[in-house]
């Protein structure tokens, strides 16, 4: 089969090659991908920016989450049959869908919404997953507080306005003024055009904040919180907290808890809880995600959609900031695929 693999960190470029079709486990099944998206995760692992938190062996087929048609079930698996359409986020050790074929654990995929594409869902599960384990689980977000997603026309802000929304939130996001309306439509009600003006100087007294950024505006994220309020970041520094509730060794601990030892300031001067989320793979809650997509209620944002073999042209422009919600990469399409549910 095909894969865009790395064979080392800080390679800029993936290689599409043939590989070995995967082996499937007495819990896999084995997926026919139609489609993948790019994420910033892809860019990241190719920096060797994950280590910290995983380790991979070379070479490396990337790409984190995928929609496409079950071909093969492990002896344990009863929940889906070959001809299923699915869709899923990879286990962070199993990843690899920018390729023909993944084998993937059953817990972690759902069935494919009715009402979408193979190219439409895959535009959906980590993006959907991280706004719902950081809005829905750490946050608890409830209705009528308010929350503060930057970014709002990218991957994750562009879903999450929309969760945030039907969970009764008051939302405010950035963009860029020929995202307004976008993100208006997506139910955003104050938006701040980052250009202008830097969200700090001009929000107070936010309940939740969902970083997306690290660095600089995370630190800023703590001028806007009220005291008992929640700042959840998926581009910042894991704290010791993160460490004990994952397990890793007490040595690490420590040293997340060095690195972040600012943001722990941060936490105490505020008043204010600081969480890194590093979202983990479910079939169960891209289920609950796919009654919203039914409903309309969520909706995938595209930006564009290109083929297996431009995939590093996706990830430069990935690599740009410049795309309106995802960039899909189109593995393989037939009517008949198209059909399969």
């Amino acid at each position: 089969m095909k894969a865009a693999q790395i064979n080392h960190y800080k390679q800029t470029t993936l290689t599409l090659t043939d590989t070995p079709v995967p082996v499937v486990g007495a819990h896999d099944v084995l997926v026919k991908i139609m489609a993948a998206s790019i994420n910033p995760l892809d860019l990241k692992i190719m920096a060797g920016g994950i280590r910290p938190l995983l380790k991979y062996h070379m070479p490396l087929t990337l790409g984190n989450d995928f929609a496409g048609v079950i071909t093969e079930v492990g002896a344990q698996v009863t929940a889906f049959k070959v001809g299923d359409a699915v869709y899923g986020r990879a286990p962070k050790d199993r990843i690899g869908t920018f390729a023909e074929f993944i084998a993937i654990d059953h817990t972690a995929i759902a069935f494919k919404p009715q009402n979408l594409t193979f190219t439409e869902a895959a535009a959906i599960p980590l993006v959907g997953l991280t706004s719902y384990q950081a809005l829905h689980d750490i946050m608890q977000l409830q209705p009528g507080q308010k929350v503060f997603i930057p970014g709002g026309s990218g991957g994750i802000g562009s879903l999450a306005i929309q969760l945030a929304k039907h969970f009764g939130a008051f939302v405010t996001t950035t963009t860029s003024p020929q995202h307004f309306d976008l993100v208006r439509s997506l139910g955003a009600d104050k938006i701040i055009d980052y250009h202008q003006q830097n969200f700090a100087d001009v929000l107070t007294d936010y309940d939740a904040v969902l970083d997306t950024r690290g660095g600089q505006d995370l630190q800023a994220a703590f001028k806007i919180i009220k005291p008992g309020g929640h700042v959840v970041s998926i581009a910042g520094l894991p704290n010791a907290r993160f460490g004990k509730s994952y397990g890793v060794p007490v040595w690490k601990q420590w040293l997340f808890a060095l690195a972040t030892r600012p943001l722990s300031r941060l936490e105490k001067q505020t008043h204010a809880t600081y969480d890194f989320l590093f979202m983990h793979p479910s079939g169960q809650q891209l289920t609950i995600l796919n009654e919203l997509l039914a409903q309309g209620t969520l909706r995938p944002i595209i930006d564009r959609v290109m083929p297996l073999d431009q995939i590093n042209d996706a990830l430069q422009y990935s690599h740009s900031g410049h795309a309106t919600g995802k960039i899909v990469i189109e593995v393989a399409t037939t009517s008949a695929d198209q059909n399969a549910h």
